[in-house]
């Protein structure tokens, strides 16, 4: 569903951001694919939060223990380290509840181009999903040494628990344990190393930082903070709010939808893929196969419509109706990755009658499957206009 490196954090980070903090630790972003289907019933539940073997010389005590979680809603990135004049000013700005200073670039992980942030562990983990913020092993195994990837990139981009990989900066690279499958709950951070193994990879610092303003509409947040940014900063909602409709109606379209002509070439477009390798960051024959998401934004471009890259952001590209109200040309969401609930993390094309063309994890192959409804979020009836808008919108942010 994503293909390396364009999404909130990397496009924000487009301008190579980073920042500094107090306990030092790192993570990774990365567009990649999708959990397909409901999460796998092995390896067990817990293997996917941290894996065994933690470093013996990294005490409970070098992470602190989780404290009270914080939603972060808005992400500040800029070309250099965020002044503490200004975090300061955020941080007793009206609403606020939270800051958490980050650090991010562009990096590698395994073959996959990715962001890098640098984070503390003992505090970021509160910013985090419950199930990963709950870990004091996962924590702990990042703090030793370890990179910690997100669920989707280790179950659908195939790379092990446990295993070695090589992790690359602007720099060197160095070849590191993945410690754990965990996902931040932020579109596109899909690993975390220690800041100071990210130091050595030339990681840059001090550009970027989370807010949480739990009372506070982000997009107004965002618009009174940008008149103290400094040249090039970006300020983006980190998870933005799906647009559906009040009592599952659908909307009057007026003229907003796809015509019957765009839909129909978006399905045979979609169909044209079929027996084509499932490849996390997939988006077209020249890399071999296609992810869920590189999926639609392919046959969406063959009707000149333009999606942004990941499913959590395909999901903004329309209005999300209830699935019993689906059209063919709809684009069906789920939910299925255990480590952040409720996070957007496989999308298909609905063609009607229960029907629907996916990409639907490793090891397959694109193919019609029959719709399932566990863990699905709804129908997202397309509106072209609004689609551009997302993924120039997120363009942009990238610098």
């Amino acid at each position: 569903m994503r293909k390396p490196n364009r999404r909130v954090l990397p496009t924000i980070i487009g301008v190579s951001v980073a920042t500094t903090l107090g306990a030092n630790v790192t993570v990774l972003l990365v567009r990649g694919g999708p959990a397909a289907e409901p999460a796998p019933a092995s390896p067990a539940r817990a293997n996917y939060v941290a894996a065994a073997g933690s470093f013996a010389d990294v005490t409970p005590a070098a992470v602190a223990p989780l404290g009270d979680r914080l939603e972060p809603h808005v992400l500040v990135a800029a070309p250099s380290t965020l002044s503490p004049t200004l975090v300061e000013k955020v941080r007793a700005a009206k609403g606020v509840r939270g800051v958490e200073v980050v650090d991010a670039v562009q990096g590698v992980v395994g073959d996959k181009r990715v962001g890098v942030l640098g984070v503390n562990p003992s505090t970021f983990r509160s910013y985090t999903p419950e199930p990963t913020a709950k870990s004091d092993a996962l924590w702990r195994n990042i703090a030793g040494g370890d990179v910690a990837i997100s669920f989707t990139m280790g179950n659908d981009g195939g790379v092990k628990l446990g295993s070695q990989v090589p992790v690359g900066g602007s720099k060197v690279q160095q070849t590191m344990r993945v410690g754990a499958y965990a996902t931040m709950g932020i579109p596109d951070v899909d690993a975390v190393i220690t800041r100071e193994a990210a130091r050595k990879l030339g990681v840059p610092t001090g550009n970027a930082m989370l807010i949480s303003v739990p009372k506070t509409e982000p997009k107004a947040f965002i618009g009174k903070l940008k008149k103290g940014l400094p040249k090039g900063a970006k300020a983006v909602p980190v998870t933005p709010e799906l647009d559906t409709p009040s009592a599952g109606s659908v909307p009057e379209s007026n003229g907003e939808v796809m015509t019957a002509g765009q839909v129909r070439t978006v399905i045979e477009a979609a169909a044209t893929r079929r027996g084509w390798p499932y490849v996390w960051g997939g988006e077209s024959e020249a890399e071999g196969g296609y992810d869920c998401s590189g999926l639609m934004q392919y046959a969406f471009a063959r009707a000149g419509i333009t999606l942004p890259r990941v499913a959590a952001d395909q999901a903004r590209a329309g209005w999300v109706v209830p699935y019993e109200k689906a059209e063919p040309g709809d684009m069906l969401i789920w939910a299925n990755d255990p480590t952040a609930p409720g996070y957007i993390s496989h999308i298909a094309l609905y063609i009607g009658e229960g029907k629907m063309i996916a990409a639907p994890r490793r090891g397959t192959v694109v193919q019609v499957q029959n719709v399932y409804t566990n863990n699905m979020k709804g129908a997202v009836r397309v509106n072209p206009k609004r689609a551009k808008q997302v993924a120039d919108g997120i363009a942009a942010s990238l610098g």
